[in-house]
C-alpha cells in the first residue's frame, strides 16, 4: 500500500500541521504509567518542527464518552510532551466532543480551522471513521506519519509473504471493535490466538456461561462464525474476580464461570500454552 509521505507535503515551513496522533496511554492517580505512545510519535513531530512547521497534536484518551471528564482530561499528556517535544501544542481530549466519534462535519470544520496540512500518526485509531480521522484529509494536503508509515509497511509485508506459520495474536476487549481484522486476518493467519476481555464472548459463543464478564451479545453469532474456521486458538484457563472484588481466582474454561464472577483475561495455563504457539511460529 503506497501511502503518501511526510515529504509529499511539501515546503511545510511556516504552516499549521495537525497531527492525528495515538496518546492513548495508561494512567493511575492522574499520572501516565508508561510514555511509550508519546514517544512513538517523536520522529514525526520532530520532523515537521525541524521542516519549520508550526505543530499541534491531537488524540483521544480512554473513553469519556461524548463529554469532558476530568480522569480524562489531557494535562499529564501534555506535559510529558512538553518534556520531549517543546514547542508542539496538544488539543483537548478528541472524545470530550461527541462529533469526534459521530464524524460529524461541523466538528471537523472546527478541528481543520486555521490549518495548513494534516498528519495521521494514530495507527491505532486509523480503522475508525472518526472525525479525526477521516475527516482532514477531505480538506487539508495529507500524509501518514512515520509511525503509521513503518506499521503499514510491516502489516503489506506480512500480508504478502509471510514464513508459516503464521500465527496472530490478539486482545482487547470488544470483538466489534476488531471484527474486520479478525475476518481479513483469518483468510491469511494459520493461527490467531485469542486473548484479553474480547475472548468471554468466544467463549460465550461455545455455550459457556461467563458470569458477570464483558461480552458483546450481539457479537455471538458471529463470534461462531469465527470459531468454525478452526484458526482460533482461545485460553484454557482465565483469571476471575470475585463479587465485589473480593477474591481472584482462576478458573477452567472448560466448565461456566460462576454467578458474579467477572473475567478479566487469560489464565497462567494459557499463557504458557499461548507461548508454545507463538513460540514455534515463523510469522
Amino acid at each position: 500500500m503506497e501511502l503518501p509521505q511526510l515529504e509529499d507535503l511539501g515546503d511545510v515551513s511556516g504552516r499549521s500541521v495537525l497531527v492525528r496522533a495515538d496518546f492513548n496511554v495508561p494512567l493511575v492517580d492522574g499520572r501516565i504509567t508508561d510514555d511509550l505512545r508519546i514517544r512513538a510519535a517523536l520522529p514525526t513531530l520532530r520532523w515537521l518542527q525541524e521542516a519549520g512547521a508550526a505543530v499541534t497534536a491531537c488524540s483521544h484518551l480512554g473513553r469519556p464518552k461524548g463529554q469532558p471528564d476530568p480522569r480524562f482530561a489531557m494535562d499529564p499528556v501534555r506535559d510529558r510532551l512538553e518534556e520531549l517535544a517543546p514547542g508542539v501544542e496538544l488539543l483537548e481530549n478528541l472524545r470530550f466532543d461527541p462529533g469526534e466519534e459521530a464524524n460529524d462535519p461541523a466538528f471537523v470544520e472546527r478541528l481543520v480551522e486555521g490549518l495548513d496540512a494534516y498528519v495521521d500518526d494514530a495507527f491505532g485509531a486509523a480503522h475508525r471513521a472518526h472525525a479525526s480521522v477521516v475527516g482532514p484529509p477531505k480538506t487539508l494536503p495529507s500524509a501518514a506519519g512515520r509511525l503509521l508509515a513503518k506499521e503499514v509497511e510491516v502489516l503489506s509485508r506480512l500480508r504478502e509473504s509471510p514464513e508459516r506459520p503464521f500465527v496472530a495474536v490478539l486482545g482487547g476487549a470488544k470483538v466489534s471493535d476488531k471484527l474486520g481484522v479478525i475476518e481479513a486476518m483469518l483468510d491469511r493467519v494459520d493461527t490467531l490466538v485469542v486473548g484479553g476481555a474480547m475472548c468471554f464472548t468466544f467463549l460465550a459463543a461455545q455455550g459457556r456461561s461467563v458470569g458477570d464478564s464483558l461480552v458483546e451479545p450481539d457479537q455471538v453469532e458471529a463470534a461462531k462464525q469465527l470459531w468454525s474456521s478452526g484458526k482460533l486458538v482461545l485460553p484454557s484457563d482465565v483469571v476471575g474476580l470475585g463479587p465485589g472484588g473480593s477474591s481472584v481466582r482462576t478458573f477452567s474454561t472448560r466448565s461456566d464461570l460462576p454467578d458474579a464472577w467477572q473475567g478479566l483475561d487469560i489464565g497462567p495455563g494459557s499463557a504458557a500454552e499461548f507461548t508454545d504457539v507463538i513460540e514455534a511460529a515463523k510469522t
